[in-house]
């Protein structure tokens, strides 16, 4: 899993793909820089989902990408058609991911990142006790999967990390765990941002064991729904998070309720949130 590529076809993607633009990244050390990050699970695009089904979404996600712009967006469940639309829609960006070719139903998490951010190094897991290798959890009903990035930020260093939980308790804490050991694969004492649907609400253990290890979710005890099942309610579970830990101020934040033309681009409200990078 060592293959760096844009893409490999039309619509196509190879097991494992990194781009980024390698041009020298201006350094200005005056002002702190600020990070607008976001988080999305697209529903995958092969559900039969009648006129929410993706032919009838794509055109509403590129609407809330234009109006949302962000720096870096952690997308889940990402079938290999919707990835290549998110590539010929974000051509200002580069991407981090693993996509297995040949199951047609394979959903992906995957990394977006503006090209004037450098991809230092990449990484990807499968959430289980053989991550290197295709497997799952005990009572995980899929193979669920992490991907992580160093990114370099004018003259800060982040972590990113996006990643999809399974549905039992157990296995979102164990998932939790593995996350947070995947972590020393990379510099230590360096700023993380974690985001992800995680099928688990604060309280849950998960969200427990990432408090335990210094991390903070960006809206703190004011969580608000971020499941609608495209029914568009404000009340139910916040399971769509954006963790962080380290010297991060969050300046702003929000859960995008909009519709596009009177309809919702995913079953799950997309969350961002604006970041300040400090120095230790």
């Amino acid at each position: 899993m060592s293959l760096i590529t844009k893409k490999s076809g039309k619509n196509k993607m190879v097991n494992d793909i990194a781009f980024h633009d390698k041009k020298a990244i201006k350094m200005d050390v005056a002002v702190s820089p600020e990070l607008t990050i976001m988080t999305m699970n697209m529903r995958f695009g092969l559900a039969r989902d009648g006129n929410n089904g993706w032919l009838y979404r794509k055109s509403l996600i590129k609407k809330l990408l234009k109006q949302y712009p962000a720096d870096i967006i952690g997308f889940q469940e990402l079938n290999h058609f919707q990835m290549g639309f998110l590539q010929r829609r974000l051509k200002a960006h580069g991407f981090i991911g693993w996509y297995n070719p040949g199951v047609p139903w394979w959903q992906s998490n995957s990394i977006f990142f503006c090209t004037d951010i450098c991809c230092l190094q990449k990484k990807h897991y499968f959430l289980s006790h053989t991550p290197d290798v295709q497997s799952k959890l005990p009572g995980s009903k899929w193979p669920r999967q992490c991907v992580m990035g160093l990114f370099q930020i004018r003259d800060h260093r982040v972590i990113m990390a996006n990643t999809h939980f399974d549905f039992e308790e157990s296995v979102q804490d164990e998932s939790a765990r593995l996350v947070l050991s995947f972590l020393d694969d990379f510099p230590p004492k360096t700023p993380v941002i974690i985001t992800g649907d995680f099928n688990a609400a604060p309280g849950s253990a998960a969200y427990q064991r990432f408090q335990s290890a210094g991390f903070s979710e960006v809206f703190a005890n004011h969580y608000k729904t971020t499941f609608h099942d495209f029914k568009g309610h404000d009340t139910g579970r916040h399971i769509d998070w954006i963790l962080y830990r380290g010297p991060l101020t969050v300046s702003d934040k929000k859960i995008i309720m909009d519709t596009f033309d009177n309809r919702f681009p995913s079953d799950h409200y997309p969350v961002t949130a604006r970041f300040q990078l400090e120095h230790p």
